[in-house]
């Protein structure tokens, strides 16, 4: 099987260049094809030379596929259906925001981390994605050149597969990859220490935490990942680190009716996060089936977030999008879509 050049950085591909007995200027070339162009083939790749390509492609692969479904929000959003590997699949959501288009990204097939209330979590661990399968997400859809932002929010924990999804980050915020600003791109995590401190000294992107539930047991109910790495750990951690600047923070807080939509679970998250600089997020829950809670009531959500305010934590309720295609948070599940 020859080796795939999406997920290599700029001085890799140079380096590969030479070893095919071609300049490195070949490899700052096929960078910028890549990774600011984003063409998905060689056909398009006009200033490298036939010789060229045909010594290149007798070792490498591009390893850009195109998506093998869609479907269309009628809020606008689209949902992206990808192979990976040979038998699985996983989606990526494209959120148009006025002018902003935030690609929420997939780095794993399943997940290990089996929350209760997630259908992505429910199917179980299927395998990691590799930086290029990451990295094509970014590439081979439409609106490839459109895009805004990102946010590691997809299918799977981000951190439980670390070294593709750095890599994945390094050429996103590479001057001669993607050349984004770290803060185009948030990474969502339940919190898997101690990798996350790992992310947090070698990266400057936002993080988003999911938190669910202040309470430790209750959480444990719902996320089987509180007994190996506590939430109080996760926030003691964040406190060593200054979210004042331009990195921020944020807490992902899904709303379930008579589970943790009461007084009782606010004045907690006061308690827990005060005085660090951060954001909470409220988040209607999308019913999935075999699954004995609804979603707190619009009124129930806003009294929440009042009171957080109130108590100087700034919180909103995040607008969902996508729902009718099952694009939305906790619903995803590497199903086939239909254009």
């Amino acid at each position: 099987m020859k080796t795939k050049l999406l997920g290599k950085n700029p001085d890799e591909l140079s380096a590969l260049a030479v070893d095919c007995g071609l300049k490195p200027f070949v490899g700052r070339q096929l960078a910028e094809w890549l990774y600011v162009k984003r063409v998905s083939d060689w056909s398009g790749m006009s200033n490298i030379s036939k010789d060229s390509k045909a010594r290149l492609q007798e070792k490498y692969d591009l390893g850009t596929s195109a998506p093998i479904g869609s479907a269309r929000s009628s809020d606008g959003t689209v949902k992206y259906l990808f192979k990976v590997g040979e038998n699985e699949a996983v989606e990526a959501v494209l959120i148009p925001d006025e002018d902003r288009k935030t690609l929420c990204v997939s780095s794993q097939a399943g997940c290990k981390m089996g929350c209760r209330f997630c259908m992505t979590g429910r199917q179980g661990w299927h395998g990691n994605l590799d930086a290029a399968d990451i990295l094509n997400q970014f590439i081979s859809i439409p609106e490839a050149g459109e895009l805004t932002n990102a946010v590691f929010m997809g299918m799977g924990e981000p951190l439980d597969n670390y070294d593709a999804v750095s890599r994945a980050i390094d050429i996103l915020t590479d001057g001669k990859g993607f050349g984004w600003s770290p803060k185009r791109i948030t990474l969502s995590t339940i919190g898997v220490l101690p990798v996350l401190k790992r992310f947090l000294d070698e990266h400057r992107c936002h993080l988003a935490i999911s938190l669910h539930n202040p309470f430790p047991d209750e959480r444990l109910e719902m996320m089987p990942v509180q007994k190996a790495w506590p939430l109080e750990d996760v926030v003691a951690l964040l406190r060593q680190y200054d979210f004042s600047g331009q990195r921020r923070v944020s807490f992902e807080y899904t709303m379930f009716a008579g589970w943790n939509d009461d007084k009782r679970h606010a004045d907690a998250l006061i308690r827990l996060l005060g005085g660090l600089e951060c954001r909470v997020n409220l988040i209607r829950f999308h019913k999935i089936p075999d699954f004995p809670y609804d979603c707190a009531p619009a009124v129930r959500m806003e009294e929440f977030r009042d009171r957080l305010n109130k108590h100087g934590l700034v919180c909103t309720i995040r607008a969902s999008r996508g729902e009718d295609i099952l694009a939305a948070c906790g619903m995803l599940a590497g199903q086939r879509s239909q254009q």
